[in-house]
């Protein structure tokens, strides 16, 4: 090994180099182990943002940014460390194919509708009366809801309601940048007016998952709010059996007309952790962006442990060690977007168990927040 590094460090092959570089070529000699790794090396590293914290800079710029000036969404952003020196694709990436935000909304604010080539998908952290509509439908949201925004539909938000408002929003934006398939395009008038009768998805399945028959063909978000109470219930239902040793138990939100995620290229998962949960460590291909609805704990990602409570947000990357610990008296609720079907789409979705240790990592390293 040490000859074939003595070799490309050689003076011959360093001129060469220098030589096609004129040309716009480049020596794949060199490249391979930057470019080839035995396996992934992502630039995303694990990472926890506080809930004391966004919500203090969120309260702040209140008076700052406001849809009405042309600030669209007051929303900020989960900047990963390890990503936001990638430019321009690195900014605003909370994993290398996700981004992550939370975003408030206040009583008698509207966001102007807009549509573009990214999916999107919300949940809902605190309060009650705003609605997002999506392609003509209202949807009211409450603390807990999931909703979907597949690529391509017009969608802005308003705030009947008397309370400041806040939801997590993730979407495909680094992926799709990655691509080269961004289109965005605002709409005509403010906001789009309903053509729909408020939540008539949601009503259309009181029943739960029992689809309608008219859905028995796949339609993009048929749909389009999944509410917490019957998640919660459905979950909960589950608590009976044995917790999966690595997740808890585990729900995912999918497109009721097809059996696949609820947006194409991000899946969402909702996992309870019940009192005294003692999870053991895994790693896969996707990453995972958690978002801290109920209860506190902690979890271990490649040996360092990042202590959780309500609100809080956390990043898993790319084949990381982790495992999650419930230390809270009552259940803990978590709920997570990743890339799954991305991996799963391109075949690289890979899992792995720690085999060592009864399945445990040693923990070498506690992280410490920044905090206001």
């Amino acid at each position: 090994m040490g000859e074939k590094n003595s070799f490309f460090e050689s003076q011959e092959v360093k001129e060469f180099n220098r030589e096609i570089e004129q040309y716009n070529l480049g020596p794949l000699w060199n490249a391979i182990p930057e470019l080839m790794h035995k396996e992934p090396q992502p630039q995303a590293v694990p990472y926890l943002w506080k809930w004391e914290t966004i919500y203090k800079k969120l309260m702040e710029a209140r008076e700052i940014f406001t849809p009405d000036r042309g600030g669209e969404r007051r929303a900020i952003y989960l900047q990963n460390p390890g990503l936001k020196n990638r430019q321009p694709w690195g900014w605003g990436s909370t994993t290398q194919t996700l981004y992550a935000a939370v975003q408030l909304i206040l009583p008698g604010e509207t966001a102007p509708s807009h549509r573009h080539t990214q999916s999107a998908l919300r949940f809902v952290m605190e309060g009650e009366g705003a609605y997002s509509i999506v392609d003509g439908e209202r949807v009211f949201m409450e603390e807990g809801d999931f909703l979907v925004t597949p690529k391509g539909l017009w969608h802005g938000h308003g705030h009947e309601g008397d309370e400041p408002m806040f939801w997590m929003d993730c979407l495909d934006i680094p992926f799709i940048y990655s691509t080269g398939g961004t289109f965005f395009e605002p709409y005509p008038e403010k906001i789009q007016e309903p053509t729909e009768p408020d939540n008539v998805k949601s009503d259309r399945y009181g029943g739960g998952m029992v689809r309608p028959v008219s859905d028995r063909k796949p339609k993009v978000a048929p749909l389009s709010s999944f509410k917490w109470d019957k998640t919660k219930t459905t979950i909960d239902g589950l608590s009976k059996y044995d917790p999966d040793p690595y997740d808890g138990y585990a729900v995912e939100y999918i497109n009721p007309s097809n059996g696949e995620t609820a947006n194409p290229n991000i899946a969402a998962w909702l996992q309870k952790l019940p009192t005294g949960f003692n999870g053991k460590a895994h790693r896969h291909t996707n990453a995972v962006i958690y978002h801290v609805h109920k209860g506190t704990g902690y979890t271990v990602i490649n040996g360092e442990k990042f202590g959780w409570s309500k609100g809080d947000y956390f990043v898993v990357p790319n084949w990381a060690w982790h495992e999650h610990v419930c230390t809270s008296s009552g259940d803990a609720y978590l709920f997570s977007t990743s890339d799954l079907p991305i991996m799963e789409r391109l075949g690289l979705q890979r899992e792995e168990q720690l085999a060592t240790n009864d399945g445990k990592q040693e923990i070498v390293s506690e992280f410490e927040p920044i905090l206001v």
